[in-house]
């Protein structure tokens, strides 16, 4: 099992979902963790699970689309190993059906809020000659999904964000990396499914779209997060790496 003992680790949107996984497995492997999110009820009770089951925990309210929050958690943790730039929101919407208030709405939380995010801690990572820094991306942010215009363009930032600043970076001891889920069931999905008139032929229809024929789980994008933040990945930056059960895998050899 990789280890992340002697870590400290933040996690934005670390209160559910995805998120919530990753701060998890993260304990799991010995790190201390910083559940940072906007919700305080659910990180709570994300740290309130944590602390009882031996880890080491605490939360802060942050909302990544305010620079103040930012300022005011830095002061309180002013160093991090690990910081994971999670949190994130969805649209629903083709070119057509997109104002620019929903565009500008997505950028704002998915591209600017990671980029303050990395910003945010970036400057003691080089200071010390180390950290990571770990971006979630998507499928939607390697190739289009239809309906998804908004959401689509924000993760293609994120992926170029990634990258970029992986070059700047690569010779800092600062690692940058980013997640690429495909469709994964979390509660923002099942919102999703329970507004169909026929859910159960929805949830068949978005897992097809996986070779496996599944989606996946939030544990299981845990699971690629803890190794891109461990040691034993220290070889590894600029990665953009698929958590999708073989979607990209069939990018092009769809009908």
């Amino acid at each position: 099992m990789f280890s992340l003992k002697g870590k400290t680790a933040l996690i934005t949107g670390g209160g559910s979902g995805i998120g919530e996984a990753i701060s998890v497995a993260f304990a799991g492997a010995g790190a201390r963790v910083v559940v940072a999110d906007m919700n305080e009820a659910s990180g709570q009770a994300v740290v309130q699970r944590l602390n009882v089951g031996g880890g080491q925990a605490e939360f802060l309210r942050l909302d990544v689309t305010r620079d103040e929050d930012f300022t005011a958690a830095v002061q309180r943790h002013p160093q991090m190993d690990i910081v994971v730039a999670n949190a994130g929101i969805g649209h629903v919407g083709t070119v057509l059906t997109t104002v620019l208030a929903d565009l500008d709405r997505v950028m704002e939380v998915n591209v600017r809020g990671v980029f303050r995010t990395m910003k945010a801690w970036l400057p003691g990572m080089v200071e010390r000659g180390q950290g990571v820094l770990l971006n979630l991306c998507s499928t939607a942010g390697l190739g289009g999904l239809v309906d998804r215009f908004a959401y689509s363009t924000s993760k293609h930032a994120v992926l170029g964000l990634t990258r970029s600043a992986a070059l700047d970076l690569a010779q800092t001891g600062v690692r940058v990396n980013c997640l690429c889920p495909g469709r994964v069931e979390t509660a923002w999905v099942g919102q999703m499914l329970s507004k169909y008139p026929d859910e159960a032929a929805a949830r068949r229809e978005m897992s097809a779209t996986q070779a496996m024929g599944r989606m996946g789980t939030p544990t299981e994008v845990a699971a690629a997060a803890l190794f891109l933040a461990s040691d034993e990945a220290a070889f590894v930056t600029g990665v953009a790496l698929p958590v999708d059960g073989g979607w990209t895998a069939g990018m092009f050899s769809r009908k």
